[in-house]
């Protein structure tokens, strides 16, 4: 059984995540969506409206204030990573959409892919790291995820042939081996990789954001103090 494991890594996912919404009085459905995204700080787009009662009265011969259902069509700290984001590819005169996917990932492409990747993802990385410390107030609410150009499945290609790699090092050699600090997300992609090895234990050890993964041979009468470290 892999020890911290899948289990912790990710509290919940983003889909378990209610929307905002509220009733409000409005003069029409425009309004009402405007109202709605000064409220949550969101763009006018993000808003979804439902009408309750149209206010009309008497025929219609006097009206007054319809009342309205608003609701984000997804949840606000996602919406205003997105846009977070996308202001600083503008700021950064970089050629990238940016968009949110239905599972809430921040998806970023363009022709400066490359640029926003970084070498081994660390440009990325560190968005994603500033995005989530500005917007998730609180360690239970899912890590907002960032992909640029299909890099996340690149990425999740190489961990896997990476974390196979290392476990037959470690079965081979009976050694702890220690990876490179990595984020929630790959360091899960390890865990899950290898959590079906009989031969290996695996731990997720450290303090984010240098949070790194250990690979044990199981059964091993002494875990060293100090694994050795694989790069990659």
């Amino acid at each position: 059984m892999n020890k911290g494991g899948n289990g912790g890594e990710i509290a919940m996912e983003a889909g378990e995540m209610a929307v905002e919404s509220m009733n409000l009085e409005a003069s029409n459905v425009d309004a009402a969506r405007a109202q709605a995204a000064e409220l949550w700080k969101v763009s006018a787009d993000d808003i979804e409206v439902t009408v309750l009662d149209d206010g009309k009265r008497f025929f219609g011969l006097l009206g007054g204030k319809m009342k309205l259902r608003v609701s984000t069509k997804m949840p606000i700290m996602f919406l205003q990573a997105r846009d977070f984001a996308d202001s600083i590819m503008k700021q950064s005169d970089l050629d990238l959409c940016t968009c949110l996917g239905e599972d809430c990932t921040v998806n970023l492409d363009g022709d400066d892919s490359a640029i926003v990747i970084g070498r081994h993802g660390e440009t990325l990385k560190a968005l994603e790291f500033l995005t989530n410390l500005i917007y998730r107030s609180d360690q239970m609410m899912p890590k907002i995820r960032f992909d640029c150009g299909g890099y996340r499945v690149r990425r999740e290609e190489s961990l896997i042939r990476l974390a196979e790699s290392v476990a037959r090092e470690v079965v081979h050699k009976r050694t702890a081996i220690s990876l490179e600090p990595m984020s929630s997300w790959e360091r899960r992609i390890i865990h899950l990789a290898l959590q079906g090895n009989s031969d290996i234990s695996t731990s997720s050890e450290g303090e984010e954001p240098m949070r790194k993964i250990v690979v044990y041979p199981r059964g091993s009468s002494e875990k060293r103090r100090h694994p050795r470290r694989r790069r990659f």
